[in-house]
């Protein structure tokens, strides 16, 4: 897949992050694309980028709505790619929809944690299952599942509960992985790769409390506000003398600062995706604090849940994130 000129590629989150990047980058090298998302004015902010170049000659991007949690979603939007793009094959899947949320088994509602899940797994199996027909017709295919460093360790510090979103990464990691042999024998064909971002600077905070919260507001809700005060607390700070606006407050600060003070952006993240795609790599790590991780977990697997591992990742990397 080094030429993807005429390809054609299904992106999901293909709205904001490295999903967009991902579209920009593609259609920048001649490759049709269909992106789905929950956001219709997100997705066209991505086609409106991708369309700032005069687009080659036949040349496609379509969007669809579709929650990637809902197979019934996921198979029409499946169909609406066949229609929309006048073909019954595609080569490039990208599952790369995700949110965070629900990250405690104990304190979060059970909703809250399903919803991260269902997201995270359950769209990167959806997908395959719909897509795979058309991969099947192509001449060749490529599938690439974003996991997360969180599927090499399931932790954003000691302070801080995160097992929807970290359970599903690991399932993501894991089916990817089995998927390699199944592939290899049954539809030599298709490669696939698992992707494992660390830090990048998306809005996946932001998207995840409008999607957490039913809406599109970004506004959280009396119970995230609630579920915030309550980690704050977990966290050893006096969360009793703060407003809810404070409250509300600090998490957008920490959402702005996920965004801004990424060690590494979503399009240099797409770039390293897209280059690991044409060198046939399985497994594509995206930063430094993704390959110490990876490292420092291999090393002391026993230790990789205790304080000072965390520490030692957070001053080697200036990791923010958790702490």
């Amino acid at each position: 897949m080094k030429d993807l000129v005429g390809r054609i590629a299904v992106i999901t989150g293909g709205g904001t992050g490295m999903g967009r990047e991902l579209a920009r980058q593609l259609v920048a090298e001649g490759c049709n694309v269909a992106l789905c998302d929950v956001s219709a004015p997100a997705m066209a902010e991505t086609k409106r980028l991708c369309e700032v170049d005069r687009l080659p000659q036949g040349l496609r991007i379509t969007t669809h709505l579709a929650d990637v949690s809902t197979e019934g979603d996921v198979k029409r939007f499946a169909a609406e790619v066949a229609e929309l793009q006048d073909t019954d094959k595609i080569h490039l899947l990208f599952n790369n929809a995700g949110i965070g949320g629900g990250g405690s088994m104990v304190a979060d509602e059970r909703a809250d944690w399903e919803r991260t899940f269902n997201i995270c797994w359950f769209g990167v199996y959806y997908n395959t299952r719909a897509f795979l027909p058309m991969l099947l017709k192509a001449d060749r295919g490529h599938i690439v599942n974003t996991s997360s460093v969180n599927g090499l360790w399931a932790s954003v510090g000691p302070r801080t509960p995160h097992t929807a979103y970290s359970a599903a990464k690991f399932a993501v990691k894991g089916f990817t992985e089995a998927l390699i042999t199944d592939l290899r024998l049954n539809a030599p064909h298709i490669k696939c790769s698992v992707v494992m971002p660390g830090h990048i600077g998306t809005s996946i905070v932001v998207n995840s409390f409008k999607i957490q919260s039913g809406g599109d507001s970004g506004v959280l809700s009396a119970r995230q506000i609630a579920q915030i005060r309550n980690r704050i607390s977990a966290m050893g700070l006096d969360a009793s003398k703060m407003s809810d606006d404070d409250v509300a407050r600090l998490a957008q600060d920490r959402a702005r600062r996920f965004l801004e003070e990424a060690p590494t952006s979503a399009a240099e993240a797409a770039k390293i995706i897209l280059d690991g795609v044409k060198a046939e790599r399985w497994r594509i790590l995206i930063g430094k604090d993704a390959e110490l991780i990876d490292r420092r977990v291999r090393e002391t697997p026993e230790q990789a849940y205790e304080t000072e591992f965390f520490q030692a990742i957070v001053q080697n990397v200036g990791w923010k994130i958790g702490t």
